[in-house]
């Protein structure tokens, strides 16, 4: 079969949460994209932001991410789940360098259609990045920042969104999202 190759840098970072999407996805590694910057401006149906890369004013300003290898009929799902072309454009030829082999590749990515400034994460839905990061080992630094990231707590803790991220928080070894948000507890 087909597949494609896909540079993840939000909360499909994190294995679990992609293979429930794709489950062919395999990991190939850690990467980085230069001239964009990881912004939470995807304004998502639940109102919250989600991730997105934004153009950065510098060629200095990147960003990490993970890549990975996805059947060609896994695609529809994560297309599905991306809300193409309403929530999320798809780039197929979109430069990645590949930090474990050390070249440049074409990679399929998703950048928001309408980014928003000013949204905040759900405390769920950064945990899930944050730990992609952490279970791919990106920088300590990088996982910092994560950290950092200001975030809203979710006003319906039974959203089946937060459902489904706490369920890939537990594959991944963590108890919940403070679990990972404290940043006192790495994956067990």
């Amino acid at each position: 079969m087909t597949t494609i190759r896909y540079f993840a840098y939000g909360s499909n970072m994190l294995s679990a949460r992609l293979r429930a999407r794709c489950p062919s996805a395999r990991l190939i590694g850690p990467a980085q994209i230069t001239g964009h910057q990881l912004s939470f401006s995807k304004r998502s149906q639940d109102g919250s932001g989600k991730a997105t890369l934004a153009p950065a004013a510098g060629s200095e300003i990147s960003t990490l991410g993970v890549m990975f290898e996805i059947n060609r009929g896994d695609m529809t799902a994560l297309d599905a789940a991306e809300e193409r072309g309403t929530g999320y454009n798809r780039l197929d030829q979109f430069a990645v360098h590949c930090l474990t082999r050390k070249e440049n590749l074409h990679h399929t990515t998703y950048i928001a259609c309408n980014p928003v400034a000013g949204l905040k994460p759900y405390d769920w839905y950064l945990a899930l990045v944050i730990a992609g990061a952490q279970e791919n080992k990106l920088s300590e630094a990088y996982i910092k920042d994560l950290l950092e990231t200001p975030r809203a707590p979710d006003p319906q803790p039974d959203r089946p969104g937060r459902r489904a991220a706490l369920k890939a928080l537990n594959e991944a070894g963590y108890a919940d999202e403070m679990d990972v948000l404290t940043g006192e507890k790495a994956q067990r």
